[in-house]
């Protein structure tokens, strides 16, 4: 499935065990070698009450990723189109919390989702000015960490993301987004993933880049992110301090293969 061309494997869990995930993350991922994809992820069973389904993420190199907005879109679409639930509300466990999803049906298809981010933490950019490097970006959390650039040049993001990601100035990696504000009001934003290098899209990475639109004043509470892969629609909404990201998610293919790992 892929969410604006955020791409993953995802194996149902509850049917289907597996039992060396950052292992298989490695091996499926492979474009050439495997089935080719961003990372793995698993859907399961909550172990909580306050939960209905879980989500682990692995990504392209087998690091296990805390949280990824477009997977849990394309969960919902899942769990709702093939039959595992008929509730519209969902409540999805992460390793970053409990997220809940909104879906978006038509008929029997779910055309799209909205995912309730909970609050954004800002860090205080104090601590990098040292570094010339890193005074022009916002760092910003949506339970993974972000560090938004808005410059001109979105595309150097094969080049100075993965200097960034594995900077100093961020001891356990750090997603980076390049975002430039578009003539009618939308961000033009690229990615570079931690432990996947460059995506097609980022859910919590769009989040990240709108709240620091709002917060530089390059933006209302309101955006639309375009990606290389699609829009996503982004609200940070003044009562209750949370972000709410919306966009489609899409079946590419089903099929089974057998490993030995």
């Amino acid at each position: 499935m892929h969410g604006c061309g955020n791409d993953y494997i995802y194996v149902n869990t509850m049917q289907y065990e597996v039992p060396s995930p950052a292992e298989m993350a490695i091996l499926l991922s492979d474009r050439h070698k495997g089935i080719g994809s961003d990372g793995l992820v698993l859907i399961g069973k909550s172990p909580i009450p306050e939960a209905d389904y879980s989500m682990r993420i692995f990504n392209a190199d087998g690091s296990e990723a805390m949280m990824c907005g477009n997977a849990s879109r394309c969960i919902g679409k899942y769990l709702y189109e093939r039959g595992l639930t008929k509730q519209k509300v969902i409540r999805l466990l992460t390793l970053s919390g409990v997220k809940t999803l909104w879906l978006n049906v038509e008929g029997e298809t779910v055309e799209s989702v909205t995912v309730d981010m909970l609050k954004p933490k800002l860090q205080d950019e104090q601590q990098y000015l040292s570094n010339q490097e890193l005074t022009q970006g916002i760092f910003v959390s949506m339970g993974n960490p972000h560090y938004v650039i808005f410059t001109d040049n979105v595309d150097q993001v094969g080049e100075t993301g993965p200097l960034l990601e594995h900077h100093p100035a961020f001891p356990q990696r750090c997603n980076i987004e390049f975002a430039n504000i578009n003539s009618d009001g939308s961000i033009r934003t690229r990615v570079w993933e931690r432990g996947s290098g460059i995506t097609q899209a980022c859910g919590t990475g769009a989040c990240a880049t709108a709240v620091a639109a709002f917060v530089t004043g390059r933006a209302s509470r309101k955006s639309d992110i375009v990606m290389d892969g699609g829009t996503l629609s982004i609200e940070w909404r003044e009562a209750d301090q949370h972000v709410y990201m919306t966009g489609p998610a899409s079946f590419v293919f089903e099929g089974e293969i057998e490993l030995e790992l």
